[in-house]
């Protein structure tokens, strides 16, 4: 019985093969682009009820083409003098955080509702957004870039 003749097997692999590129850190911190919907200003009767509470719609946009995992964070707040001496203090009411995930290019809202107890001019961009790739093997989501101070003046009736 005679043996199967042996055959050399040869790989190619073209030179050019692209390596999947880590984003970069830049990249990372704009995967998710958030605003913030409410009325610039909002009339209440302090006198009738105490806390004023004002519906606030925060919107979430995948940028990326890749399945996203986001944690949104509430309990931040302006710490600084001068943030507390121009916007005041108010809190956001009901949940404090929030963990989804959001496909591709997709849009997710939130409805907030943020209670004030005083007259005065609030910064509403207080939410901390993080975010990282579905398949990524980190700890840490990374920290979304803050969007411009989201002003709403709080007027007495």
């Amino acid at each position: 019985q005679e043996l199967p003749e042996m055959v050399l097997l040869k790989f190619f692999r073209p030179e050019n093969t692209p390596v999947p590129a880590r984003p970069t850190p830049e990249q990372l911190s704009n995967l998710i682009k958030t605003s913030l919907h409410y009325p610039e200003s909002f009339s209440h009767s302090f006198h009738q009820k105490s806390l004023c509470l004002v519906p606030v719609t925060l919107l979430l946009s995948n940028c990326s083409q890749a399945v996203v995992d986001v944690m949104i964070d509430l309990r931040h707040k302006a710490t600084s003098p001068e943030a507390l001496e121009i916007h005041g203090s108010f809190t956001w009411l009901g949940q404090t955080q929030y963990k989804l995930q959001l496909k591709s290019q997709e849009v997710c809202s939130l409805q907030l509702k943020a209670c004030f107890v005083h007259t005065g001019v609030y910064n509403l961009g207080t939410p901390r957004v993080f975010a990282k790739l579905v398949d990524q093997v980190t700890l840490f989501e990374t920290s979304q870039q803050n969007s411009m101070p989201a002003l709403i003046i709080i007027n007495n009736i």
